[in-house]
C-alpha cells in the first residue's frame, strides 16, 4: 500500500571506486528507508567488460560485495532496503553472490535482481546495454526484496523505482515521476550534491567542514516534490548552489528524457528549506520517448604516449627539435602510427627555484588499429634519442608497448523491443509491460531573455568565475558545461553576454565544433553542449581532460568585461 509519509532515500556511491565507508556511514547516520548505490559510468562498463572477458563469472562491481558483507546486518536491523546498479554486466552473478553471503551470515535478507538490459553485441563491439527504467526495481521491492541488484538502468531509476513502489505511482503519473527523476539526478553523483567539486568551495571554508562531505539524501513526497539534505553532523553543505550545480551536470536542454518519464528541467524550482535542506518543487513530466538509449562499448584501437621533459631555456626550440626527430623516425618505420598528436604544456617559469618548476612537458600521444604501430615504433623513436637530442633530455616514464583503448557510442532502439525482467526473491521471473509509445516530442522553445543591464553600466576585465559557477562533464564524445549565477542582475548580464559565440571565443577548442546553448531562467543558468570535443569518449582519452571535468573551471578562469556592480 502507498505510504502516507515521504520516502527517505539516500545514496552511498557515485561511481565504482567511491568512498568505501559510505554505506556504513549512511546506515548509521540517521533514519532511511532505501539506500542506493550508483557504480556505473561509460568507462566503468568497459572496465567490467574486460573483467568478464577474463572470467565470465565477473562483470560486476566487486567493491559492492565487500561493502554489503560489512553492512547487511546493519541494513536488516534498521529496515533499510538496498538498491544498486553494481550488477553491471552480470546482475544475476552479483545477486547470486549476495545470496551466498546472506546464507553465510544467517540473515533473512531477500535478494532480487533486474535483467534485460544486455543486448546482442554489435559487429566489432564488446558490449551493448539498454538503459532501463525503474519499473523492474519497483516490482522487486513490491515482492519483498531487501536487496535489488540491477545492470544498466538509468542513474535516476535507482530513485524512481523505489519512489513508485513507496507511493504506489502508476506509469502515467508523469509529474510525480519527473520529480523523482530530478531528485535522483541530484543524488546520483554522491557528494557532488553536498559541496564536492563545487565551484564556490572557498566560500564554505569559513563556516563549514568540506574535507569529507557527507552523502546526500532525499525526502520524496507523494506528489513528487522532494527535499534534498544529508545526515546531521556530516561534512559538506547542501544549499541552492550545490543542488543547482548537480542539476546542470551532464544534462542538455529543457527535456531530460528517460525510460520512465521525460522530466522538464525548465520547470524545476529550488528553495532553501532550512539548514542543509533544499526543497525541489514545480517539476513537470511528459511522456517518455518511444526509444531507449543503448550504450555500445568496443575496443577502438591501441594507444601509447611519451611525455618529454623540457627544462630551462629555449623550451620552444627544444620542443621543435624533438618533434622533428621523432617524426623522422616515424617516417623510417615500417608501421607509422595512424594518429599522432603533440601537446606542449608550458608549466615552466623564469628563474625558477626548483628544477620541476623550470620544466615544461611535451606530450606525444599516438593511436593506431595495429598494436605494433604504437609499440616498438614509438618506444624506439623516443628511447633512441636519449643521447642525441635536446640538452637535459629525459622522459617522465619509459614508453611501453601501448594499450588498447575503448570507445563508447550510443544508439537508440524501440522501447518495446527490449525485454525488462524482474527476477523476484522467490525466483519468479516477471516481465515488465512493454510500452507502446508513438509520440515524439518537439523541441522546447527557448524562453525569452531577461531585460539586459543598461549599456552604460561600467565594466572591468575580470575572470568569469568571480560571478558565475560552473560544472562540466561528459556524455560520450560530447562535453557539457553548466553555468549559473546567484542574483537576478547577474542573470540579466550572463544571459546576454555568454552567447555561443562568446563561449567559443573563451574556449578555443570549441570554435570548429557545434555548440548548443540552453537557458534555464528559474535556475539562473545556461547549459552548453560541445559536440565532439571528447572524440570517441572518455576511454579514448582524446584530450588532456578526457571527461571534461575541469572544462567549466577553465571557462571560469577566462577574462571578459564584467559589470563592476556584480563584482
Amino acid at each position: 500500500m502507498p505510504s502516507p509519509r515521504p520516502l527517505r532515500i539516500a545514496n552511498a556511491s557515485g561511481f565504482y571506486g567511491d568512498r568505501f565507508d559510505a554505506m556504513r556511514e549512511m546506515l548509521t547516520g540517521g533514519p532511511l528507508d532505501v539506500l542506493t548505490g550508483d557504480y556505473l559510468a561509460e568507462l566503468t562498463l568497459l572496465i567490467l567488460g574486460r573483467d568478464r572477458l577474463k572470467d565470465p563469472r565477473l562483470g560486476y562491481a566487486k567493491t559492492f560485495l565487500r561493502q554489503v558483507e560489512e553492512c547487511l546486518g546493519l541494513a536488516h536491523e534498521r529496515g533499510v532496503r538496498i538498491v544498486t546498479n553494481a550488477g553491471g554486466l552480470n546482475p544475476a552473478g552479483l545477486a547470486e553472490q549476495v545470496r551466498e553471503l546472506v546464507a553465510r551470515l544467517g540473515l533473512p535478507t531477500r535478494v532480487a535482481h533486474v535483467e534485460g538490459d544486455s543486448l546482442p553485441p554489435r559487429p566489432g563491439g564488446l558490449t551493448a546495454h539498454a538503459y532501463l527504467g525503474g519499473t523492474g526495481i519497483t516490482a522487486c521491492l513490491a515482492a519483498g526484496a531487501d536487496v535489488v541488484v540491477t545492470g544498466r538502468v538509468t542513474d535516476a531509476a535507482l530513485v524512481t523505482g523505489p519512489a513508485a513502489w513507496w507511493h504506489g505511482w502508476g506509469p502515467e503519473e508523469y509529474d510525480a515521476l519527473a520529480g523523482a527523476v530530478v531528485a535522483g539526478h541530484v543524488l546520483e553523483c554522491g557528494t557532488q550534491a553536498t559541496g564536492g567539486n563545487y565551484a564556490f568551495f572557498r566560500d564554505f571554508f569559513r563556516d563549514h567542514d568540506i574535507r569529507r562531505p557527507g552523502f546526500p539524501l532525499a525526502e520524496i513526497h507523494s506528489d513528487g516534490t522532494s527535499v534534498i539534505g544529508k545526515h546531521p553532523g556530516t561534512g559538506g553543505v547542501v544549499d541552492v548552489g550545490t543542488v543547482t550545480a548537480q542539476l546542470l551536470y551532464e544534462t542538455g536542454g529543457a527535456r531530460y528524457a528517460g525510460p520512465d518519464v521525460t522530466a522538464r528541467l525548465d520547470t524545476v524550482r529550488l528553495a532553501t528549506d532550512g539548514p542543509d535542506r533544499v526543497r525541489i518543487t514545480g517539476v513537470r513530466g511528459e511522456e517518455p520517448p518511444p526509444t531507449l538509449k543503448v550504450g555500445l562499448c568496443r575496443i577502438g584501437g591501441w594507444r601509447n604516449e611519451v611525455v618529454f621533459v623540457l627544462s630551462g631555456l629555449d623550451i620552444e626550440a627544444k620542443a621543435e627539435l624533438v618533434r622533428a626527430q621523432v617524426e623522422e623516425s616515424f617516417q623510417r618505420a615500417k608501421s607509422r602510427p595512424a594518429d599522432i598528436r603533440w601537446e606542449l604544456a608550458r608549466t615552466d617559469r623564469p628563474d625558477a627555484p626548483t628544477e620541476e618548476t623550470a620544466s615544461a612537458l611535451l606530450r606525444l600521444v599516438v593511436r593506431d588499429p595495429d598494436p605494433d604501430a604504437v609499440g616498438r615504433t614509438v618506444s624506439g623513436a623516443a628511447v633512441e634519442l636519449a643521447l642525441g637530442s635536446y640538452p637535459g633530455f629525459h622522459v617522465t616514464a619509459p614508453p611501453g608497448k601501448g594499450a588498447p583503448y575503448g570507445v563508447f557510442e550510443a544508439e537508440y532502439v524501440d522501447a518495446g523491443d527490449v525485454e525488462h525482467v524482474a527476477v523476484l526473491p522467490d525466483g519468479v521471473r516477471e516481465s515488465m509491460p512493454r510500452p507502446v509509445r508513438t509520440r515524439v516530442l518537439e523541441d522546447v522553445e527557448e524562453p525569452a531573455l531577461p531585460e539586459p543591464l543598461p549599456d552604460t553600466t561600467p565594466t572591468c576585465r575580470a575572470p568569469l568565475g568571480l560571478v558565475a559557477g560552473a560544472r562540466s562533464g561528459d556524455k560520450g564524445g560530447d562535453a557539457n558545461v553548466g553555468v549559473w549565477v546567484t542574483s537576478d542582475d547577474a542573470w540579466r548580464w550572463l544571459a546576454h553576454e555568454l552567447t555561443v559565440e562568446r563561449f567559443q571565443e573563451l574556449i578555443p577548442e570549441s570554435r570548429q565544433l557545434k555548440v548548443v546553448r540552453h537557458q534555464f531562467p528559474l535556475l539562473r543558468a545556461l547549459n552548453f553542449t560541445v559536440h565532439g570535443l571528447l572524440g570517441e569518449g572518455v576511454a579514448s582519452q582524446a584530450r588532456f581532460d578526457p571527461q571534461a571535468k575541469a572544462l567549466g573551471e577553465w571557462l571560469r578562469s577566462r577574462h571578459l568585461d564584467i559589470p563592476e556592480v556584480l563584482l
